[in-house]
């Protein structure tokens, strides 16, 4: 185990990669280009894509994905050509809010299955502090046969991938890694070293990593949870959230958080993995679950003020046609899952509403099987009660005044969650305009 590095480097042992996803797939490319890989995801349609060059995340792009040398395999016995695997599978939550390790617990088995003496296995899922010890290396232990500590080594290295962000990449984001001994540790460092051109921070334990990881998102999702209580207290008070927190951003010192819907993979779902643990040890949360839930009710707040903005302006609510513009969990990103859009829709509908739903950038088949929503065309988005731009894709920032009015009946009604249209305009074009 001693010379893994120098054999990875030597293109004589392989790394392999779990979970082929929005931070699978840049990993296993980025080692590519240094080592032999193997690239596993239990979706064989979706491997098959990748072996055609197509990149169906857009976080690499499809001319990286026909020029990577990855071998693609949805074939798990694949696995044991290598020696260093690293792990990038969702930890998502279930609806009560508690962790669903399923995904992890299942790859881990599924790497157990295929472990080979002198390996070492990196975990990337956001958990809570101590699932890899307590739950992933037993779980190796019983499916290899093998011994920890002897025959395989551990390490946590939490993924800190931003999907659709074309500037902060794996290669120029300091990377935590952790090990479970000294000898895995150096190891670890080293191979990541390879592609991380930002520099190693070298965790004491793997459990300060995975503390590491989880609070990260969780004090993004309480400076967020501020901010929109803020929204709900302005709106109340007249006054401009956006307006205020550009004047208070003048303040060296100011945290440039801005209010909106909290969905996705990480912010909205880390939170709840720290808290779940706090209570098992006897601590219920104060901060992070009251944040938590101002959150969670934001597609209600926004659902409530469209109606209020409809009855103001003289609206038939009852049967109201409403233009949704974006539907993805953030901006310039295919992905659907854990959209908080959903929310704004199933609360319009409590009111009777017809939502029409446009997003350029959304996968359509994934949107219809986990939503039952069928995307509408641009051509359909005409003739609405209301529009709620609800993502800020580039799509929708480089559109002009006219793109939105002639999509609107005689009322013009605006809602911009993101802020992305001036507000000095909307007004002289007569537009009734909301914005959190």
């Amino acid at each position: 185990m001693a010379n893994l590095y120098e054999q990875i480097v030597s293109k004589e042992k392989l790394i392999s990669v779990i979970g082929l996803g929005y931070v699978g797939m840049p990993i296993a490319v980025a080692f590519a280009k240094k080592a032999r890989v193997i690239g596993f995801d239990l979706n064989k349609e979706k491997v098959e894509l990748y072996k055609k060059g197509v990149d169906p995340t857009k976080e690499v792009g499809n001319e990286i994905i026909k020029d990577t040398t990855i071998e693609f395999t949805s074939e798990e016995s694949d696995l044991k050509k290598a020696q260093f695997h690293i792990v990038a599978v969702p930890t998502p939550v279930k609806e009560d809010h508690t962790p669903d390790l399923a995904p992890l617990e299942s790859a881990t088995r599924l790497v157990g299955r295929n472990l080979t003496k002198g390996s070492i296995i990196v975990f990337e899922s956001t958990v809570y502090p101590g699932v890899t010890e307590d739950i992933c290396i037993p779980i190796l232990e019983k499916e290899s046969s093998l011994r920890f500590g002897e025959d395989f080594k551990v390490g946590y290295s939490p993924e800190r991938i931003n999907p659709g962000d074309g500037v902060h990449r794996l290669e120029n984001i300091t990377k935590v890694v952790s090990g479970s001994d000294a000898g895995s540790l150096e190891i670890i460092s080293n191979v990541y070293q390879l592609v991380v051109e930002a520099g190693i921070h070298k965790a004491s334990t793997i459990k300060v990593a995975e503390a590491a990881k989880v609070i990260e998102n969780s004090q993004r999702d309480i400076n967020i949870a501020f901010m929109n209580e803020l929204s709900i207290i302005f709106h109340k008070m007249d006054i401009d959230t956006k307006e205020v927190l550009e004047a208070a951003a003048t303040k060296w010192n100011f945290l440039n958080f801005h209010p909106g819907l909290v969905g996705g993979h990480c912010i909205g779902v880390d939170p709840y993995y720290l808290t779940h643990k706090a209570e098992q040890l006897g601590y219920h949360s104060q901060i992070i679950l009251s944040g938590r839930q101002i959150n969670d009710e934001m597609g209600k707040v926004v659902a409530d003020n469209a109606v209020k903005l409809m009855v103001k302006n003289k609206t038939n609510v009852y049967d109201a046609k409403v233009g949704i513009f974006g539907f993805t969990f953030k901006a310039n990103c295919p992905d659907t899952r854990n959209t908080k859009v959903i929310d704004i829709i199933k609360e319009l509908g409590e009111y009777n509403l017809k939502t029409l739903v446009f997003d350029p950038e959304a996968e359509a088949e994934e949107t219809k099987r986990i939503y039952d929503i069928s995307l509408a065309d641009e051509e359909q988005m005409k003739e609405l009660d209301l529009i709620i731009i609800a993502v800020d894709h580039d799509f929708f920032a480089k559109q002009n005044i006219s793109y939105w009015l002639e999509k609107l009946n005689d009322k013009k009604i605006i809602m911009d969650l993101k802020g992305i249209l001036d507000k000095n305009s909307m007004g002289t074009a007569g537009v009734s305009y909301w914005r959190l």
